[in-house]
């Protein structure tokens, strides 16, 4: 099924997503950059009223503002860095402090009021610069989901994909189990007629024997009939070396036909696997999508031999079931053996055939799906449920 699946397309699975995750990153960061920068210069200095009386140094407040909005964005939780420095146009630097220790543990030095106040009010008048700088670290919370998130639209880009081409093996695999039969047909026509030829053989030998003996008998006798012996003689020798010549050509072509269904052989057995892997695909589907609904074996290995047609109108089918088992129209009930539950029949499409069966806690288990080619095989596997 390789074949049919693009190259190109599974070389985009495999590049789009760490691609896609670095230009994320990087327009994240410059997003979040521009919108963290704006909060922080609306809050950063605080109330100006502790500043302008005295009471708290400007560090002070700048750097208990900027911490508390740090906090409460919780971004090294996310994996998101910052690099924040203010600082006055002169150069002064309020944050981050040469050295932080706590408010309650570390008040005014032998600093008056009017003094912190005087130095506040400079300090606001030669203006401040906030400077704020944003990275997404990787292998974190944030850049995971992102990464997490492009991987998952290219696992189902490839799906989708293959798919497509499970279908395209599938009719291909049907057209060359036709041809296998064709020629295994042609082979026991050959072999039957080889067999005709060799008997020919032994009553030609026969023959010629026969004559030869006669023709050495009547030779001794009368010369007469000699030139008329010879003749048959070798109308009988041209007979032989044809059907030899005959069956010479007859086994090359069994030979050829024999290479023939070998080849077919290999190439169904890579496609009786490869449909395993698809059923396994059906089955975990099923039990995904539908939940109030239980799907046997036989009818998921059933419906994965149908056409990609009927797989359609067979789905349809169980997704009503799923929904509401009384809405589905139903043809006939199947009475299985004695002291067994019955079993009922829907047709879908014309000549599909789903069979389920009522469980007990309300649920349906569909038991068998296929068309009115295998319905005598699945009435028999319900007989023996």
């Amino acid at each position: 099924m390789i074949k049919y699946f693009p190259f190109k397309i599974l070389i985009l699975c495999i590049l789009l997503p760490p691609v896609l995750y670095i230009l994320t990153i990087q327009v994240l960061e410059k997003h979040l950059e521009t919108s963290f920068e704006n909060a922080l210069e609306e809050i950063y200095i605080g109330d100006s009223a502790p500043l302008l009386d005295g009471t708290l140094e400007i560090e002070q407040a700048v750097t208990r503002n900027i911490n508390t909005f740090l906090q409460k964005k919780n971004l090294q939780t996310w994996g998101i860095r910052t690099k924040i420095s203010v600082t006055t146009r002169q150069g002064t630097m309020l944050y981050p402090r040469a050295f932080d220790l706590d408010d309650k543990d570390a008040p005014l030095q032998q600093i008056s009021p009017i003094e912190t106040a005087a130095r506040n009010y400079d300090l606001l008048n030669q203006g401040l610069v906030l400077e704020f700088d944003l990275s997404i670290a990787h292998a974190r919370l944030l850049s995971g989901l992102i990464l997490g998130l492009y991987i998952l639209a290219a696992l189902g880009t490839f799906l989708w994909f293959y798919r497509i081409g499970a279908k395209k093996s599938q009719t291909d695999t049907l057209k060359q189990e036709q041809e296998i039969a064709h020629l295994q047909d042609l082979e026991k026509a050959y072999q039957k007629e080889l067999v005709s030829l060799n008997q020919e053989q032994k009553t030609l030998s026969t023959e010629l024997g026969q004559v030869k003996q006669h023709f050495e008998g009547e030779k001794k006798r009368a010369t007469v009939n000699e030139e008329e012996m010879i003749q048959e003689i070798i109308n009988l020798e041209e007979k032989l070396e044809a059907n030899l010549a005959h069956q010479q050509h007859q086994r090359q072509v069994i030979a050829e036909l024999s290479d023939k269904i070998q080849q077919f052989e290999t190439g169904k057995r890579k496609i009786r696997k490869e449909k395993i892997k698809e059923e396994d695909i059906f089955q975990k589907r099923f039990s995904t999508l539908y939940k109030q609904t239980a799907i046997h074996p036989k009818a998921v290995a059933g419906f994965a031999g149908l056409t990609a047609e009927l797989q359609l109108k067979a789905e349809e089918v169980i997704h009503q079931l799923n929904q509401d088992p009384g809405l589905v129209p139903v043809k006939r009930k199947v009475f299985g053996k004695k002291n067994r539950e019955t079993v009922f029949e829907v047709i879908f499409s014309y000549k599909g055939r789903l069979y389920y069966r009522l469980m007990p806690d309300t649920r349906v288990e569909v038991l068998s799906i296929g068309t009115k080619h295998t319905q005598a095989k699945d009435l028999s596997f319900l007989n023996n449920l």
